[in-house]
């Protein structure tokens, strides 16, 4: 299942930054605005421990673990929406990915310039997010444009599209995100059709700097503020240190851990950043495992079996007969796939089944 997440922000925020920590590949990250013109795509593997536990059970030669693309995108500005700077070329390449990782500058380091001259990590969420509703705006009314002749000869489908997309640009208009508007499950399919900006889920990535003067740690107003914005809107964040993980990118895992402990950052910001872009996408991890491989497969939570066999191939969606699921947890405690057989953990599942996260599974079809 692809998975592409844009990284989106105002020029020098961290963005290209965060990006080379995320795929340890080396893009431009200069400290001026529009250093990265075109977008830079990286695969990044979804930290999952459970995998190497599996790997050994199964004297696995090899582990693929599930993936997460990341595109870095040039920084957006004010005006982006009627095409200033690169504006238009900014806003198509967000409309290719799945959700938006927008991130935040929440620290104050007067070597590295602001673009709107203050650090004010609000007010740089509302400057994005208003230049995604006035595109969303734009390309909803050219839609309700087209849609007129329809509705005039008695298209229902043209009608009920319409009673839609003007909830959508009443919406946009009050200047909210799309995927903010509480639709009916019958209306989703118009908005998911127009793939507006503003519709996709976000993830607010607040982006803080070691031995600068982070407001997290200043606890000012801009903080507080954020903090309500994030609670009242119900939005999802981490904090992250894009330059740390920068620089501890090329060291191995005992190392990163010394490290962190000095930068006084214990945990990785990107393992978090990857696992809150799984979650904010309704998405988990069933496993297949044995003497070739052991992998983590993504499907949307609440998959039946067939749905999470089209994972690996569409056959084993058309041709879904039964699986035998044995969560990790019992896979575990019995040591093989042979005991948890014997001790009755591992059991046979039909086409009603929904799979769980965790669960390693061997398709019958």
């Amino acid at each position: 299942m692809s998975l592409s997440v844009g990284i989106v922000g105002l020029p020098n925020v961290g963005k290209s930054t965060l990006f080379n920590a995320l795929t340890k590949k080396s893009v431009p990250a200069e400290n001026y605005p529009f250093c990265t013109i075109d977008p830079s795509v990286g695969i990044v593997p979804v930290p999952e421990p459970r995998l190497a536990t599996l790997s050994a059970i199964s004297g696995s030669k090899k582990i693929l673990p599930a993936v997460v693309e990341f595109v870095d995108i040039a920084g957006l500005v004010k005006g982006a929406a009627e095409g200033e700077g690169l504006g238009n070329k900014f806003l198509a390449h967000i409309r290719e990915t799945n959700m938006i990782a927008e991130v935040v500058r929440i620290f104050e380091d007067a070597d590295v310039i602001h673009v709107s001259g203050r650090v004010d990590p609000l007010d740089d969420i509302s400057v994005i997010n208003l230049e995604l509703i006035m595109a969303d705006f734009e390309t909803v009314s050219k839609r309700l444009g087209n849609l007129e002749r329809g509705v005039k000869q008695g298209d229902k489908v043209a009608i009920a599209e319409k009673a839609v997309l003007e909830k959508v640009r009443q919406h946009l208009e009050a200047g909210k995100l799309a995927v903010t508007l509480p639709l009916e499950k019958e209306e989703l399919p118009f908005l998911k059709s127009m793939h507006l900006l503003s519709g996709k889920p976000f993830l607010y990535v607040l982006n803080k700097k070691s031995g600068a003067q982070n407001l997290d740690e200043l606890r000012d107003e801009r903080w507080d503020a954020l903090m309500e914005f994030m609670e009242s809107s119900g939005s999802e964040y981490v904090i992250v240190d894009a330059g740390v993980e920068h620089d501890l990118k090329d060291l191995e895992e005992d190392e990163k851990m010394e490290f962190r402990r000095e930068y006084g950052a214990q945990d990785s910001g990107i393992d978090s950043l990857i696992r809150a872009a799984y979650h904010r996408l309704g998405l988990m991890s069933y496993f297949t495992t044995g003497e070739m491989e052991t992998r983590a497969w993504t499907v949307p939570i609440g998959s039946t079996g067939p749905q999470a066999g089209a994972a690996i191939h569409t056959d084993f969606e058309q041709k879904y007969i039964r699986a035998q699921v044995v969560t990790f947890e019992d896979l575990v405690k019995a040591g093989s796939i042979a005991i948890a057989r014997d001790t009755g953990k591992l059991r046979t599942e039909g086409k009603e089944y929904i799979v769980k996260d965790g669960d390693v599974i061997e398709f019958m079809v």
